[in-house]
C-alpha cells in the first residue's frame, strides 16, 4: 500500500459524495488524516436531498488506510468554517492539503435554457454555493496551510481553462460563470501562496460516474456500461477514484510546485504520473468530448481510454 502521505493532514471540503469522496478516500489510501466536511450527515440532509453522508466518507477513508474525521459544516457560514480551522489546528497543528470541492448546486441549473429564462434566485444561490463557499473556506484555512512550505490547494471544477474557453451555452450562464470562477480561484491562490512555498491548482474530472450520475442512468457501478444504451458516449465516463488518485499523486509529488497556477485534468495527471482508473484504463473525457462528441462522430472510446 502506498503510504506516501502518512503524517499529512488534509481537509476535503465538500467530501460527502462524488469527486470529493473519491479524493478523500484516495488521500486516506496514501496514509493521510482527512477531515471530511459537508452539510449532509446521518442526522440531517442538505437541500440537495441525497443520502450520502460525511460520516460514510470518513469511514471509507479509514477503511482505505488513513484516518477519516467527519466534520459537519456549512461552508457559507464563516463561523462554522473558522471553527473547522481551529479544530484542525488544535488536533493536528498543520494543514498540508486543502481541497475545495464544495458544490451542492446541481438542482439549481437547467440545460439549454437562456439566461433570462433561468431563475435569478436559483442562479445567485448557485454562485454562492459554487464560488462563495470556496472563498470562505480558503480565507479560514490558508493561514494554517502556509505555516509550513509545501502546502497544496486544489480547486475542483468542471472543465479546464482550455476546454472552457468557449461559452458552454448548454449549461447556462450561472453554471459557466461558477466553474470559470473556480479556475480563476486556483490561479489567484497560486499567486497568493506561491511566495510561501505553497501550490494551488484547479482540477477537473472528466465525465464523472458520481452517485447521482449512476442514478440518472439507472445503473450501478457494477453494471455501469449498460448506461451506454441511454447515451453511448457514457462509455468514456470515469469513477471518482480517478480524480482522487490525481490529487493523491499531486500531494505526494515533491516537485508539485511546477504546477502552481495550472488548470489540470484527471486524464492529464494520469498521463504524467502513471495512475489509472479502477478498471486499469485512463479515460480522457475532455479530449473525447471535444473530438468525438462535438465532432459529431459515432461513440468509440478507442484511443481515449
Amino acid at each position: 500500500m502506498d503510504r506516501t502521505l502518512t503524517g499529512k493532514t488534509a481537509v476535503v471540503a465538500g467530501g460527502t459524495r462524488g469527486a470529493g469522496r473519491g479524493i478523500a478516500v484516495a488521500l486516506g489510501a496514501a496514509g493521510a488524516t482527512v477531515y471530511v466536511t459537508g452539510r449532509t450527515t446521518r442526522a440531517r440532509r442538505s437541500e440537495v436531498g441525497r443520502p450520502e453522508t460525511i460520516e460514510e466518507t470518513a469511514e471509507l477513508v479509514t477503511a482505505a488506510g488513513g484516518r477519516g474525521i467527519a466534520v459537519a459544516a456549512d461552508h457559507l457560514d464563516p463561523a462554522q468554517v473558522a471553527a473547522l480551522a481551529r479544530r484542525v489546528e488544535d488536533e493536528r497543528g498543520r494543514l498540508d492539503v486543502l481541497v475545495n470541492d464544495i458544490w451542492g448546486a446541481e438542482h439549481l441549473f437547467k440545460f439549454g435554457v437562456p439566461f433570462w429564462d433561468l431563475s435569478l434566485e436559483d442562479g445567485l444561490r448557485l454562485l454562492r454555493l459554487g464560488v462563495e463557499t470556496h472563498l470562505v473556506t480558503s480565507h479560514a484555512l490558508l493561514p494554517l496551510l502556509i505555516r509550513e512550505p509545501g502546502g497544496l490547494v486544489v480547486e475542483v471544477t468542471d472543465g479546464t481553462a482550455e476546454s472552457n474557453a468557449a461559452y458552454r451555452s448548454e449549461t447556462g450562464l450561472f453554471y459557466d460563470l461558477a466553474k470559470w470562477s473556480v479556475i480563476r480561484l486556483g490561479l489567484a491562490q497560486a499567486a497568493e501562496i506561491g511566495p510561501h512555498g505553497g501550490t494551488a491548482v484547479s482540477l477537473t474530472p472528466g465525465w464523472l460516474r458520481s452517485e447521482a450520475m449512476l442514478e440518472h442512468f439507472g445503473v450501478t457501478e457494477e453494471n455501469w456500461l449498460e448506461g451506454t444504451a441511454v447515451d453511448p458516449h457514457f462509455a468514456i465516463s470515469e469513477t471518482p477514484a480517478f480524480v482522487g488518485r490525481a490529487v493523491a499523486a499531486l500531494a505526494a509529488d515533491p516537485d508539485r510546485h511546477r504546477w502552481n497556477g495550472a488548470s489540470l485534468s484527471s486524464a492529464g495527471l494520469a498521463a504524467e504520473y502513471g495512475f489509472t482508473d479502477v478498471d486499469g484504463s485512463r479515460p480522457d473525457a475532455l479530449r473525447y468530448i471535444a473530438e468525438v462528441v462535438y465532432g459529431g462522430k459515432p461513440a468509440d472510446t478507442t484511443g481515449y481510454r
